[in-house]
C-alpha cells in the first residue's frame, strides 16, 4: 500500500484540505452538547429566559451551517483526490501489463488482468476517499468527546475512557481477522470472472457441443465457493456494530445511573448529564463510521497487495547480445524453447536469406506458433539465439524490432471502428489509396465494395459483423499496409476457401518490396511454394527444405503431403 501512497503525489493539497476541512466540521459539532447544556442550565433551569435559548439556538444553527459547508469542501476534495489516485494508478497498473512479456500475461491470466484493473482499482478509490474523509475526523470526534467528558466529569471521563479501549480492541480484532479473508474472496472472484470469460467467449462450442449443463455447474459451484467466503467474512465484520452498540449502550446506562445519583446529590446539572449523553451518542456514531471504514480500508488492502503484485513484476524479457557476421538475413541458432519446465521447441537451427519465403508445417502443438513468435521477440529463448542481421533479438530492441514485422496472428483480432481505422493500425499515417493496395494484395477490395460506406465500414468489436475468412483477409491487409521486411503469416488462412487462398499466395510472391516471409499452415499447398519449408514434430525440426526435397527425404512431409492431395482428389 505504501507504494500505492506516490499516485496522491499529484493531489496532496486537495489530500490535505479534505481532512483540514473534516477538522473544522469536527470543531464545530464538538461545540453543539456544550451549547444544549448551556440551554438547559442557564436558560431553562436559570431562568435567563426566552432570548438566551433563541440565541443559542441561533448559535447552533450557525454550527450547523458551517459545518455543513465544511463537510461539503472535504467530501469535494477528497472526491477529488480519490478519483485522480485511481485515475493515474490505472493508467500505471495498464501500461504496466503492456511491458509484461506474453509468458508472464500467459502466467497471470486475463480474467486476474481484468479484475485488478477495475474491481480492485474501484476498491482502492472507496478506501482512499473515506480514509481522507473519515481517518481524521472519527478519531479526532472520539478523543475530543473523551477530553469535553473529563472536563464535564472527571469520573466520567473513566467510563468514556473504558468504553474507547474496549471498542479500540473489538475494531483491530475483527480488522485483523478480515484482511486475509477478503483477500481469499478477491481469488474466488477471479475464478468466477475466468469462467464466465471462458464461457461467454466459447458460447458458441459450448452449445454446438450441449456443455451449457456442465458450464452451469462448474459456474454454479464456483459462485457458491465466493458466497460461502463473503458470507464466512461478512459474518465477522457483522459483528462490528453490535458489539460497539453493545459497548456504547452499556456506557450510556452507567452515565445516566450515574448522573442521575449525581444531579440529585447537586454534584452535576441536567445540562451536563445531557451533554454526556450526547458525546457518548457521538462517539457511537462515529465509531459506526469508522467500522465502515475500516472494513472498507481492509478490502482496499488486499487489493492494494494484489495491484502491487502486478506493479512490482519487471518485464522478464531478456536484452544484449553479441553481434557477429553473417551473410543470412534471419537465422536460428540451436534455439529451445520451454514453457513450464517442458520444451516446446528444441535445437532448432536454419538460416533465411532476405527476400525469402519460409513455410512452416506439422501437427497440433508441434511448435509453429512459439517459432515465429521468436522472431519479434514475443518470447524469450532458453538456450540458443536467434539473430537478426547478425544482431541477437533480445539486442535490437523491441520496439524498432517489431517495426520492421508485420504480423497476422492465428486469431484473426479487429477492433471497434471503421475498416480504415483498422487497417491503419499497421500505418497511422496511411492515405487510402495505400489502405485500398493492402486490400489489394490480401483479396480483401471485395469487402469493401460491398459496402456503401467503402472504408468507412463500421467494424463492431471483435469484428463480429465479419466472417471468419473476412476477418483473416482484413487483418493482412492490417500487417501489408506497412510493407514490412518480415511478414509473418501465423496460420491466417486457415478460413479461406482454396481459390483465394491461391489468389492471396500469388498476391505475395508479387509484393515489390520484397519481404522475407513466414507462413505458419497446416495445408501442404500453402507452403509448397515456399524457397525452405520447415517440418515440426513435438518441437524438434524433421526436416528442412524445399518441396521436393522434403517429399524426398521427410516422412512426416510425405505422409502429410499425401493425405492432403487425396483428400482433394477424392
Amino acid at each position: 500500500m505504501r507504494r500505492l501512497l506516490k499516485y496522491l503525489g499529484k493531489y496532496k493539497l486537495q489530500a490535505v484540505l479534505a481532512p483540514l476541512f473534516k477538522l473544522l466540521e469536527v470543531v464545530f459539532e464538538l461545540f453543539v452538547p456544550i451549547i444544549v447544556a448551556a440551554i438547559i442550565d442557564n436558560g431553562i433551569e436559570g431562568g435567563r429566559g426566552v432570548s438566551y435559548v433563541v440565541w443559542a439556538c441561533v448559535i447552533l444553527f450557525a454550527l450547523g451551517a458551517v459545518g455543513l459547508a465544511a463537510a461539503v469542501a472535504a467530501q469535494y476534495f477528497a472526491a477529488r483526490a480519490a478519483v485522480g489516485f485511481s485515475k493515474d494508478l490505472r493508467h500505471d497498473l495498464f501500461a504496466k501489463m503492456q511491458s509484461l512479456s506474453y509468458s508472464q500475461i500467459d502466467k497471470l491470466g486475463t480474467p486476474r488482468m481484468i479484475t485488478r484493473m477495475t474491481s480492485d482499482v474501484n476498491q482502492l478509490q472507496s478506501g482512499v476517499n473515506l480514509v481522507l474523509r473519515l481517518f481524521l475526523r472519527s478519531p479526532f470526534i472520539v478523543f475530543g468527546a473523551l477530553a469535553a467528558a473529563i472536563v464535564i466529569s472527571p469520573s466520567a471521563g473513566g467510563v468514556f475512557a473504558a468504553a474507547i479501549g474496549a471498542l479500540c480492541v473489538i475494531v483491530f480484532a475483527i480488522m485483523l481477522a478480515s484482511i486475509p479473508l477478503y483477500r481469499r474472496s478477491q481469488e474466488k472472484l477471479d475464478l468466477v470472472a475466468a469462467s464466465t470469460r471462458e464461457t461467454l467467449t466459447g458460447a458458441r462450442v459450448l452449445r454446438a457441443f450441449c456443455k451449457e449443463e456442465d458450464e452451469t455447474e462448474e459456474f454454479s459451484a464456483r459462485n457458491a465457493a465466493l458466497k460461502k467466503s463473503q458470507l464466512h467474512v461478512g459474518r465477522i465484520s457483522a459483528l462490528m456494530n453490535p458489539l460497539t452498540y453493545a459497548v456504547v449502550n452499556a456506557a450510556i446506562i452507567i452515565l445516566i445511573y450515574t448522573g442521575a445519583i449525581k444531579v440529585e446529590a447537586g454534584l452535576m446539572t441536567q445540562g451536563a448529564v445531557i451533554a454526556l449523553y450526547n458525546y457518548m451518542s457521538q462517539i457511537l456514531v462515529e465509531l459506526i463510521k469508522l467500522a465502515n471504514l475500516i472494513i472498507t480500508v481492509t478490502r482496499s488492502f488486499a487489493s492494494a497487495g494484489r495491484i502491487s503484485e502486478i506493479l512490482d513484476m519487471e518485464p522478464d524479457m531478456k536484452t544484449g547480445g553479441d553481434p557477429r557476421d553473417d551473410d543470412a538475413f534471419i537465422r536460428f541458432d540451436n534455439v529451445s524453447v520451454s514453457y513450464g519446465g517442458e520444451n516446446a521447441l528444441d535445437g532448432i537451427s536454419f538460416s533465411v536469406l532476405k527476400g525469402q519465403t519460409v513455410g512452416i508445417i506439422g501437427g497440433t502443438g508441434a511448435g509453429k506458433t512459439t517459432l515465429v513468435n521468436l522472431i519479434p521477440h514475443f518470447y524469450d529463448v532458453s538456450g540458443g539465439e536467434v539473430l537478426i542481421r547478425g544482431k541477437n533479438v533480445n539486442a535490437v530492441g523491441d520496439g524498432a524490432l517489431r517495426a520492421e514485422c508485420g504480423i497476422v496472428p492465428q486469431r484473426a483480432v479487429l477492433f471497434e471502428g471503421t475498416i480504415r481505422d483498422n487497417v491503419r493500425w499497421g500505418k497511422p499515417d496511411a492515405t487510402d489509396g495505400e489502405i485500398m493496395e493492402a486490400l489489394a494484395a490480401a483479396q480483401a477490395t471485395d469487402i469493401v465494395a460491398s459496402r456503401s460506406e467503402g472504408l468507412g465500414a463500421w467494424v463492431e468489436q471483435g469484428g463480429r459483423n465479419f466472417s471468419g475468412g473476412q476477418r483473416q483477409r482484413l487483418t493482412i491487409a492490417r500487417a501489408l499496409v506497412k510493407k514490412p521486411e518480415i511478414l509473418i503469416l501465423d496460420d491466417s488462412a486457415s478460413a479461406l476457401d482454396y481459390a483465394t487462398d491461391a489468389r492471396l499466395r500469388k498476391s505475395l510472391g508479387g509484393l515489390g518490396y520484397d519481404p522475407t516471409v513466414f507462413i505458419v499452415s497446416q495445408r501442404a499447398s500453402a507452403v509448397r511454394g515456399a524457397d525452405k519449408i520447415i517440418v515440426l514434430d513435438g518441437g524438434r525440426a524433421v526436416g528442412i527444405g524445399t518441396h521436393d526435397e522434403l517429399l524426398a527425404g521427410c516422412p512426416l512431409y510425405r505422409e502429410i503431403y499425401r493425405i492432403q492431395t487425396d483428400g482433394e482428389g477424392a
